[in-house]
């Protein structure tokens, strides 16, 4: 524990963000199943997480509202769901180097917990809600714009935040009456750390193909790739 302690004062240097009360730093890396194991702990952290993920919202809400005046709700919607869905959140806290601090069950460590999507996703909504608790909204609201909102215009220019397979649902049935269907191509990789490939048909055509580490995120790679395939860009 001194160790990851240790660890946890040199990240206050890599966010910029020093605590006044380091607990909450360390409850915010603090995973339920660590708890399992060291009955001497009082908590973990998805208390934290609940009020980041609340602080994280209203904060992306607050930067869309205030620099997009023009921006239908719509749109704004799209661009808020893909600036705070766990698969964004996970990306920035890979970039962090979240993982190496949380403290884990020898369980979830040994099935590669440091380094799943949904876990840093997690612990990145705690950290935020940390350090609401500590320095209030506006040094969260910091954080939040220099880490997590500085990736709007590279989601827009990819079209992270378009639901594509809705898109070409929408497409497919307008252009040849057909509802795309999708097929598992493949899989590889550990259990914990599966890679799935998806087939997207439009009748008998594989019109694209993506991979992900869910069927979900696959199948949404499978239609970003027949959307370009088809240049309904």
């Amino acid at each position: 524990m001194t160790a990851k302690i240790k660890q946890l004062v040199e990240l206050q240097d890599k966010i910029d963000v020093h605590f006044t009360d380091e607990k909450l730093l360390t409850l915010a890396f603090i995973h339920k199943s660590f708890v399992n194991e060291h009955e001497e702990e009082q908590g973990y952290n998805e208390r934290l997480e609940f009020l980041g993920d609340a602080v994280l919202e209203l904060a992306v809400t607050h930067f869309l509202y205030e620099n997009y005046p023009d921006q239908p709700e719509g749109q704004l919607t799209n661009w808020r769901s893909a600036l705070v869905k766990g698969k964004n959140l996970a990306r920035v806290s890979r970039a962090m180097n979240l993982g190496q601090y949380l403290l884990l069950s020898r369980g979830e460590e040994l099935s590669g917990g440091r380094e799943k999507d949904y876990i840093l996703a997690n612990t990145m909504e705690a950290l935020i809600g940390a350090i609401y608790m500590d320095k209030g909204f506006e040094a969260a609201n910091q954080f939040i714009l220099k880490n997590i909102v500085i990736l709007l215009t590279e989601i827009i220019a990819q079209g992270l935040n378009v639901d594509s397979k809705s898109h070409v649902q929408e497409l497919a049935q307008e252009k040849f009456s057909l509802t795309p269907t999708y097929e598992l191509l493949g899989e590889s990789g550990p259990d914990h750390d599966k890679v799935f490939e998806m087939g997207i048909f439009l009748g008998k055509e594989l019109a694209g193909k993506g991979q992900g580490p869910s069927k979900q995120e696959a199948e949404q790679a499978a239609a970003r790739d027949a959307l370009k395939q088809k240049g309904w860009n």
